[in-house]
């Protein structure tokens, strides 16, 4: 289990690193092309104040848009005593708790670091999983915290932006602006043009893919806080079997969720914020049998 969670964080340091070189790209075609690096200074500033800004409100707009609502000890006695306890085992500040009144079962955490944290759950995951099962969920969940995913998650997003906002500037740039008295063998016009289309969707690939290996590091962080593998693997199988959304979903916050609240089909799946939930308990399965 502990080399499956150094492996995972190997992995999400590659991503991010794959990130930079994309902005080093479409940074060093945009410079060619209107011959000012300057400018790309700028504009990536301009997507850093953005996505810092996002940073903060980030947990305001997913709780709104997910229509979670706080809650007191008594209002959901055994989700917020299950969260109480993990806090205390894991030497985490107590997170304030959270419920989404939906059928659907499912979890989940924002917040930028352990003392700025949310956790919760739908009133369909309370009504499905046992003492052992909700325990597991909720050690996922506070994994996602202690690991500083939404911390990563956030960082993500802003190096999506980033590379957004300059792929599109420099597109525009390339059609209606920039240095075109140079002489420039057009095929070095074909490469920057590339470079600036393919980006945003390498980008968004990799957001997605760091999204994938946080869910991974979660499920392995969890289950030593719970020191229960089969916990795990068996609400994973419940929320496998259920196949049903969220009533109120968004894109923007299913990397929130334990699992994709869209339920996509299978090429979206492709595309998903979450790996296949049969990939996620054969790998508790196959980790438990190493331990």
């Amino acid at each position: 289990m502990y080399s499956a969670i150094s492996k995972n964080k190997r992995n999400t340091l590659l991503i991010m690193t794959l990130f930079v070189i994309l902005i080093g790209l479409i940074g060093l075609a945009l410079g060619y092309i209107y011959g000012d690096f300057n400018l790309v200074v700028t504009m990536v500033i301009m997507a850093a104040v953005y996505a810092l800004i996002q940073y903060f409100i980030a947990s305001k707009l997913a709780m709104a848009m997910t229509g979670a609502k706080e809650i007191e000890k008594q209002d959901a006695p055994e989700l917020w005593r299950t969260v109480e306890n993990l806090a205390i085992t894991s030497g985490m500040p107590m997170p304030k708790v959270y419920l989404i009144d939906d059928p659907a079962p499912n979890a989940f955490a924002t917040g930028r670091d352990p003392k700025h944290a949310i956790v919760g759950a739908t009133t369909g995951l309370l009504q499905i999983m046992d003492k052992r099962e909700l325990e597991a969920v909720m050690a996922h969940e506070m994994s996602h915290v202690r690991n500083y995913d939404i911390r990563v998650s956030m960082i993500a997003f802003g190096l999506v932006s980033a590379i957004g906002i300059l792929a599109d500037f420099a597109l525009r740039m390339m059609f209606f602006g920039g240095d075109r008295d140079r002489n420039t063998h057009p095929a070095v016009y074909l490469i920057g043009l590339a470079v600036i289309v393919l980006a945003p969707i390498l980008a968004t690939i990799t957001q997605l893919a760091i999204s994938r290996q946080r869910e991974y590091l979660a499920d392995a962080s969890g289950t030593l806080l719970t020191r229960d593998t089969e916990g795990m693997a068996s609400a994973l199988e419940k929320l496998k079997n259920y196949g049903r959304p969220m009533i109120r979903q968004s894109t923007s916050t299913a990397n929130l969720f334990l699992d994709n609240p869209l339920r996509p089909g299978f090429f979206s799946r492709l595309f998903s914020t979450h790996p296949p939930l049969e990939d996620r308990i054969a790998r508790l399965r196959d980790s438990a049998t190493k331990m």
